[in-house]
């Protein structure tokens, strides 16, 4: 019998490319999603979207409506600059809105659901002494928004000694690839690609040494699908253990758009760290998961992707 699994944050860019998957193994799909940073074009026509704002009390409803084999949830507030500006916003949608879905995954009296949590790796170890940092390193996050992703973490075996609700939790690395959104603050791959191609000139904060772990799209769908057949809970790191800086990043997009700028440098920003890494050791040992996608190569088809994207509009 075919799987019922619920995405929140369906139409972003990591969630559609779930709704991809889940679609693809012959699961029934159902999707939560405000559309407030996500793209209903990121959907396949006819897809079951509800749209509503995951604090929403409706949430409860849908969740007992469908009674969901699996709840996969990515809805959040999701940049740090906007963290560090309305701290309290950030954890009205993050902490709040998760709230209200495992307080809806609580009312399904009977149903042996599980929640695949999926956060941020990069955020919740702040600057780490060591890297590649693993998941038995102390979590220091540096900003609001890596301390209401992290809260969350704490609830969740909480939520299992209250009603029973098994989960499963993802620490991202940066994620790259194909749909990402250039117009946010997070995201900078998405951001350089899509200024390259049309030519605009484009900042970095600080003095772009700063480093970070890029782990492709496809893996990272790999591993939350991986985590979704396992009764693991982690939390499990997904990420490739090496870090690039943000003018390597820059130099390797350049190379592939031809572009030929120099970057504006500007100011750091609140919030963000100097240099991160992850550890998927144990991705690899519980969950039979690793990276496989060379940053090169990902970059590459991520700026074909949004090449093709600039030719369908013009």
């Amino acid at each position: 019998m075919p799987k019922t699994s619920l995405v929140t944050g369906a139409a972003g860019f990591v969630g559609s490319h779930l709704v991809d998957r889940l679609l693809a193994e012959g699961h029934n799909v159902i999707g939560i999603d405000d559309l407030s940073s996500g793209d209903i074009n990121n959907l396949p026509d006819g897809f079951d979207l509800y749209k509503m704002d995951i604090r929403d009390p409706q949430v409860k409803q849908v969740v007992s409506e469908i009674k969901p084999d699996l709840i996969f949830h990515l809805a959040a507030q999701i940049s740090v600059a906007v963290s560090a500006r309305e701290p309290q916003f950030d954890a009205e949608v993050n902490i709040g809105g998760a709230l209200n879905l495992l307080e809806a995954a609580r009312a399904i009296s009977g149903k042996d659901a599980k929640l695949i949590y999926v956060t941020s790796g990069g955020t919740a170890y702040g600057d780490p002494e060591l890297i590649p940092v693993s998941e038995s390193v102390a979590v220091r996050p540096l900003s609001p928004y890596g301390a209401s992703k992290l809260a969350v973490e704490i609830y969740l075996p909480i939520y299992r000694k209250l009603c029973g609700l098994s989960y499963s939790i993802i620490r991202l690395a940066n994620v790259y690839g194909p749909r990402q959104n250039p117009h946010g603050e997070a995201g900078v791959v998405a951001i350089f690609a899509k200024a390259m191609l049309e030519g605009r000139s484009l900042k970095i904060f600080g003095d772009g040494k700063d480093q970070r772990d890029y782990v492709f799209i496809g893996d990272v769908i790999d591993a939350i699908f991986k985590a979704s057949e396992s009764e693991r809970s982690g939390p499990f790191n997904v990420g490739t253990g090496i870090g690039t800086s943000t003018n390597q990043i820059f130099t390797i997009l350049a190379s592939h758009c031809g572009y030929t700028k120099l970057p504006v440098k500007a100011p750091p920003r609140a919030g963000d760290i100097s240099r991160i890494s992850l550890d998927s050791s144990r991705a690899a040992e519980e969950l039979g998961w690793i990276s496989k996608m060379p940053l090169e190569e990902g970059l590459k088809i991520t700026v074909e992707w949004f090449g093709s994207e600039e030719s369908d509009e013009s």
